[in-house]
C-alpha cells in the first residue's frame, strides 16, 4: 500500500519549497490532483497521484540526506543568490543527487556549523523554539569584554525584541578577554552578535562550533560530510 501523505508534505518533500509554503501555494489553486485543482492543504494523495505544479509532475524524495558544513565567512546560507554571491548550495551540491535546504541560518559572516538536509519534518523540529537545541559559539571582539558585562549577559538581558536568555558564557581562556564561548537555545536573528552589540562591542569573528550535539572535530572550514546514522539518531532524539 502507497504511503499516503497530506498534499502540502507531499509538495514540500518534492523539493519545491517549505511545508508552509506549500499550503499557501494549494490554498492559491495553484496544484492539481489527477487533473483538478485542489485547495486544501491537508488533502491527502499518495505517489501513485498525479500531483503537478506549473506544468510540473511531483514526486516526495524517499531517502533523506543528512549533511553537515562547516560554512566559511562570505557565504550565504541559502540554495541561490540573484546577485551571483557564494551560497551553501554552491559548496554542496556535488555531494548530494537531491534537493536540500540548510536548517535555520548562519548570517554571511559567520563561520562554522550548518545542518543541510531534505527531512523536512526534522528541520522544522529542530528550528522550533519548543525544541530547546544547544547553539555554541566562540566570538571574538575588537575589545576586551569585562567581567561586568560577562555577568550581566549570563544573568539575562533586554533586547528590543525581547529577555534574552543564556545558558553559559565566559572566556574562552581566562587571560584572554577578546574572545568569549557561548551557549544559546533561543534561535532569533542574529541573537548572539546583537547581545554583544547592545553593550558595544563590534565582533571581529563569531563561530559556531557546536550544535544539537554536532561538533566540528575533524571537518576543516569550507568542507562538509554526510552524518553517520548514530548522529541521525542523536538528532531524531533531541526531537
Amino acid at each position: 500500500m502507497a504511503k499516503v501523505y497530506k498534499l502540502n508534505k507531499y509538495i514540500a518533500h518534492s523539493g519545491v519549497c517549505s511545508r508552509r509554503k506549500a499550503a499557501e501555494l494549494v490554498k492559491a489553486g495553484k496544484i492539481t490532483v489527477n487533473g483538478e485543482i485542489v485547495t486544501a492543504p491537508a488533502f491527502e494523495v499518495s505517489v501513485n497521484d498525479k500531483v503537478i505544479y506549473q506544468g510540473k509532475t511531483l514526486k516526495p524524495t524517499i531517502n533523506h540526506t543528512y549533511l553537515l558544513l562547516n560554512k566559511p565567512k562570505n557565504v550565504l546560507t541559502t540554495m541561490s543568490d540573484d546577485r551571483g554571491r557564494k551560497t551553501v548550495w554552491d559548496m554542496v551540491q556535488d555531494k548530494v543527487s537531491d534537493r536540500v535546504y540548510p536548517v535555520g541560518r548562519l548570517d554571511r559572516n559567520t563561520t562554522g556549523l550548518l545542518l543541510i538536509t531534505n527531512d523536512g519534518d526534522l528541520a522544522r523540529k529542530l528550528s522550533h523554539p519548543s525544541s530547546d537545541i544547544i547553539k555554541s559559539y566562540i566570538i571574538t571582539l575588537e575589545e576586551p569584554v569585562t567581567q561586568a558585562n560577562i555577568n550581566a549577559i549570563r544573568d539575562g538581558i533586554t533586547l528590543e525584541d525581547g529577555p534574552v536568555p543564556v545558558d553559559r558564557v565566559g572566556y574562552v581562556e581566562v587571560k584572554d578577554k577578546y574572545r568569549v564561548s557561548i551557549d544559546v537555545h533561543i534561535g532569533r536573528n542574529r541573537i548572539v552578535r546583537r547581545i554583544f552589540e547592545s553593550f558595544g562591542y563590534t565582533v571581529k569573528r563569531l563561530d559556531r562550533i557546536y550544535y544539537a550535539g554536532l561538533t566540528k572535530k575533524g571537518l576543516p572550514r569550507g568542507h562538509s560530510r554526510l552524518l553517520t546514522g548514530e548522529e541521525i539518531r542523536m538528532l531524531k532524539h533531541f526531537v
